[in-house]
């Protein structure tokens, strides 16, 4: 490349740096001032607007002066800033909707176990549980057979390259907890 070619590039540089210092003057110098009128959210949203603004700067100069920006402990802290984005994010955004069920199932074997010197009440809890644990296995027969895409046809060729790439499903858990 040609020193010639770059001079427009270079000037376009120097004015897009000129404009950018005319711009973050007034912030930086009253960061303070301008956050104090602030919720605390958008505080939080300015003060790592101002830092990530900061950072990337230095970034940018080191990558101008052909310093390995990537392996330089600014580039760590451009990740950790983004990482504050990530957080102010998940803030702003609404929690979603928790569903409030009771797990009837294990309720009844708490109670079956602590009762467990009554017949009648062991017997009857162990038919709830048996009832339940067929109303949640039929739950999910009827999820997993809406979620189930049409069966492929089977006189279809498979590919050499898809034949070596077959996606195998993991086992079921019975959801109980291994004892260590």
């Amino acid at each position: 490349m040609d020193v010639s070619d770059l001079t427009p590039e270079l000037q376009q540089l120097e004015l897009d740096l000129n404009t950018l210092q005319e711009v973050l003057q007034p912030l930086l110098s009253d960061v303070g001032d301008v956050s104090s009128k602030m919720p605390l959210l958008d505080k939080a949203k300015l003060y790592v607007l101002v830092c990530y603004a900061i950072e990337s700067l230095i970034f940018s100069s080191l990558r101008l002066n052909g310093v390995d920006a990537k392996s330089h402990p600014v580039f760590t802290e451009l990740t950790r800033v983004r990482q504050y984005f990530e957080k102010i994010q998940k803030l702003e955004s609404p929690p979603e909707e928790r569903e409030n069920t009771v797990n009837t199932e294990a309720v009844a074997r708490f109670v079956r176990n602590d009762l467990a010197d009554n017949k009648d009440i062991k017997n009857k809890l162990t038919e709830l549980i048996a009832k339940e644990k067929a109303k949640a296995e039929a739950k999910a027969a009827t999820a997993a057979a809406e979620k189930k895409r049409p069966a492929e046809d089977s006189t279809a060729e498979v590919r050499p390259e898809e034949a070596g790439n077959k996606i195998t499903k993991r086992p079921k858990r019975d959801g109980s907890k291994k004892k260590k």
